[in-house]
């Protein structure tokens, strides 16, 4: 039988990108060829994101994209799922007839009997469940991510309700996964080569709140264990979920990377406690001072959102100081997007596009100037770098990314000499830098 290709095309976040790999293990080998060419896809797949308005905007544009290859291509069939669909599936049906199946976040492992009923009735399908399905060590998965590096969700769905977001009704409430669980899939991932693993969740430091057996401090001090892993990093914890027990696993175990991913979005205390983040500034600057007192190297980063609802122009300015202060190696900052069906959404006192665009741009400049002096400062030490491959604009230049920079959200390492194949942790002696690069050369232990 002649296999139909299929293409997905994966949006949004890390957690987006296990729920299409999870999507993709499910379809049987025999029947169905991965291809990452659309024009190639029989079936093409778009996962999409509709955590901001930004996203949702990115989403539909793919959708309508992949759609044209009905004509210019040979795709046959366009499937539509994630977070998008879960959300405005009854739209989707009315405004894109391009689109075939739709597939909420609960139901993606359903994705071969959903493809088999359309081919066998020809009619439009929708998979909308609540959101309930958690993954685990023993779910199909094909891996996109270089075969040096993967994600690992840890669990599913959020308790926090901060006040702008969706995401709980998107993705449901906590599910952590076992601790046996997800040390069997790091086990089995760094058998077949991986050195880095990127614990991920909606947030991470809620992992086992929902039963109160388990606990993110208990999973890591059992992951350093396995002897085939180099690096763990955590991304998404909560500021308020940070505990000293956290902060005694991160700065004693060596296997951890020493790099926090602290999302705070504000710092003002009014703003604070509108978005429902349950931590004020006090609190705040107590951690990081604690966090930096115990792992003096630590890379932090953080993100911050602008424009929220009767955000004054002093508020602004307190949240522009603060990042001056230069407690972060690397930030990001999001426009708020008003989001409906949310406590913010109905807010008074909305701010204008144009002022949240000023106001994020601002905070961005002045963290390039942080970042920049940050770098500098690195010039001389020798850091551990993961090597990725050959740079863009010269195959005689290796790249990658040092310890203390995330996949696909920080800067990279450039490589002027040395010898190394990808893959390979190296010691790197920093050269050179940029505002969010660095530039070394492989030195010998």
């Amino acid at each position: 039988m002649r296999k139909s290709k299929v293409c997905l095309i994966s949006l949004g976040c890390p957690k987006n990108l296990v729920d299409s790999e999870v999507m993709l293990g499910h379809l049987p080998a025999d029947r169905y060829e991965i291809v990452t060419d659309e024009k190639q896809a029989h079936i093409i797949i778009v996962n999409t994101c509709a955590f901001i308005k930004e996203a949702k905007e990115e989403s539909v544009e793919t959708i309508l994209e992949a759609a044209e290859y009905k004509n210019s291509g040979k795709c046959r069939l366009l499937v539509v799922t994630g977070c998008l669909s879960q959300r405005y599936a009854a739209e989707l049906v009315r405004e894109l007839p391009e689109v075939d199946i739709i597939i909420g976040t609960n139901d993606g492992p359903q994705i071969a009997k959903l493809l088999e009923q359309h081919q066998a009735s020809g009619e439009k399908l929708k998979a909308l469940g609540e959101p309930v399905f958690l993954y685990d060590h023993q779910t199909p998965r094909v891996k996109s991510s270089p075969h040096y590096s993967a994600y690992v969700k840890i669990s599913e769905g959020c308790i926090n309700h901060c006040s702008y977001c969706v995401i709980p009704k998107l993705r449901g409430t906590l599910r952590s996964r076992s601790i046996a669980s997800v040390v069997e899939e790091v086990e089995n991932l760094t058998r077949n080569g991986v050195k880095e693993i990127n614990l991920i969740g909606q947030d991470t430091t809620a992992f086992g709140k929902d039963d109160g057996k388990q606990n993110l401090e208990t999973l890591l001090r059992e992951l350093v264990k396995i002897k085939e892993l180099h690096w763990l990093r955590l991304l998404y914890t909560h500021p308020a979920g940070i505990s000293d027990e956290l902060i005694e696993v991160v700065a004693a175990e060596e296997k951890i990377c020493k790099y926090l991913d602290i999302p705070l979005q504000h710092i003002d205390d009014h703003i604070l406690e509108q978005m429902n983040r349950g931590i004020n500034q006090r609190q705040i600057r107590a951690l990081l001072t604690k966090i930096r007192r115990h792992i003096p190297e630590v890379i932090l980063r953080t993100s911050f959102i602008v424009g929220f609802p009767g955000e004054t122009e002093e508020q602004s300015s307190e949240l522009l100081n603060f990042v001056k202060e230069g407690f972060f190696d690397r930030v990001g900052v999001f426009k708020y997007s008003r989001e409906e069906g949310t406590p913010a959404g109905n807010m008074e006192n909305q701010i204008p596009p144009r002022v949240k665009k000023n106001r994020q741009e601002k905070l961005m400049k002045a963290q390039k100037r942080v970042s920049f002096k940050k770098n500098r400062s690195l010039i001389g030490r020798i850091e551990p770098a993961l090597v990725e491959g050959f740079s863009e604009e010269t195959e005689l230049l290796l790249k990658g990314r040092s310890i203390g920079q995330a996949p696909d959200i920080d800067g990279q390492v450039y490589i002027t000499s040395g010898q190394a194949q990808v893959g390979d942790i190296v010691n790197l002696k920093i050269t050179d830098s940029s505002d969010y690069d660095l530039i070394g050369e492989i030195v010998e232990e």
